[in-house]
């Protein structure tokens, strides 16, 4: 596309350079000889995935993990000699891809174990132990099955790990369930070792398992939204972070006029002026991943670095805000939705909150129509 045209409407702008510093802090945190499996699934959380992935090796990191074998292979492309772990699921009928680009797959049970070692290929793997989250992994009693994989002749394990449930807490009950966790994945992984069998590398700690647990020892941990200099909407650490955020989202305001007292806007008639206001247009809606649930809720833009409220429903090209405040805004100006502006500051936490949901969330939903410029 010419890059004329990327800024047209609206974008997505992306400074990596904090992503030294984040890194930096992370590692911080990490027991000795602990590395980092840097997480860029989804799009390395909407900041895009080759671009971070390069800058993240330039730092030093080697490992990276994502979701999805598309993701994997992607990635591959930039990054020959990298290591890729694919933390979802990958059928048998694509195994052949797996050992084409020599890529480590994550395996949650027997009945898969058996399908990949069917496939005839050689195969890299890291073993998924279910600890309590309850979403996909062995069951940590289970030894015997997970013993069965060690004996698959096509599949190398080179690695084992699991997934906190609550590691973003530090309610006390919730402290003692993630190290309820920690013991069932070490009581396993030291039942395995002492049948015999080389268990790999181990890893354990997301983004905020190693801010709350950095006690625990293992050879990777796993950052993901951290990395991006975000934190979840309600996480709590006990250890300080210092991170910095990466990405902002602007649109041109497309138009701008006045409405008078008693007014409607936009769909619904949610909002009805109770005074004169200016009222200015945003090219920037649902389509392009603004959550439609910020109606109404406190949501906010910065325009000239004055922070104003988004008023009636977001529609899905366009929104609508309160311009009163704003002295001299016209069409073709700037509005920030996330990021900041002059004095003012809106971060994707304040837009997760307005949204009734994450900042995962929010930043995986910004869509394909937002073309990304680096900074």
């Amino acid at each position: 596309m010419d890059r004329n045209l990327e800024c047209s409407r609206a974008w997505v702008e992306i400074d990596l350079e904090p992503l030294a510093h984040n890194v930096a802090d992370i590692r911080s945190k990490l027991s000795k000889d602990c590395e980092i499996i840097a997480v860029v699934k989804a799009n390395a959380y909407g900041h895009g995935v080759l671009q971070v992935a390069q800058r993240l090796a330039h730092e030093g990191i080697d490992f990276f993990a994502v979701a999805c074998l598309s993701e994997a292979v992607e990635l591959r492309e930039v990054l020959p000699d990298a290591e890729i772990l694919i933390l979802g699921y990958t059928p048998q009928k694509y195994a052949k891809y797996l050992s084409e680009n020599n890529l480590i797959q994550s395996v949650f049970d027997g009945g898969q174990a058996k399908a990949l070692s069917g496939s005839g290929y050689n195969l890299r793997i890291h073993v998924a132990i279910d600890t309590g989250m309850r979403r996909y992994g062995f069951e940590y009693t289970k030894i015997s099955e997970i013993e069965n994989v060690f004996k698959y002749e096509n599949l190398r394990v080179e690695g084992m790990a699991t997934h906190f449930a609550s590691a973003d807490s530090i309610e006390q009950s919730d402290i003692e369930f993630s190290k309820v966790q920690i013991s069932r994945f070490n009581s396993a992984v030291m039942t395995l070792k002492n049948m015999g069998y080389c268990v790999g590398k181990l890893h354990t700690q997301s983004s905020y398992a190693i801010y709350n647990h950095p006690d625990i020892v293992c050879d990777y941990a796993r950052p993901g939204i951290m990395l991006y200099g975000v934190q979840s909407l309600h996480g709590k650490t006990k250890l300080e972070t210092n991170l910095k955020p990466l990405l902002s989202v602007k649109a041109v305001i497309s138009q701008v006029r006045w409405i008078n007292e008693g007014e409607s806007v936009s769909y619904g008639r949610l909002y009805t002026a109770t005074k004169p206001i200016k009222l200015a247009s945003v090219a920037i809606g649902y389509a392009d991943g603004i959550p439609r649930q910020m109606t109404g809720n406190g949501g906010m833009c910065i325009v000239n670095g004055c922070k104003v409220p988004i008023i009636g429903r977001i529609c899905m090209d366009t929104l609508m805000i309160d311009a009163t405040d704003i002295k001299d805004i016209k069409s073709g100006d700037i509005a920030t939705l996330i990021g900041k502006d002059g004095d003012e500051v809106i971060y994707c936490e304040e837009v997760a909150e307005a949204s009734g949901t994450i900042t995962n969330d929010i930043l995986c939903r910004l869509g394909i129509r937002l073309p990304r410029v680096y900074v």
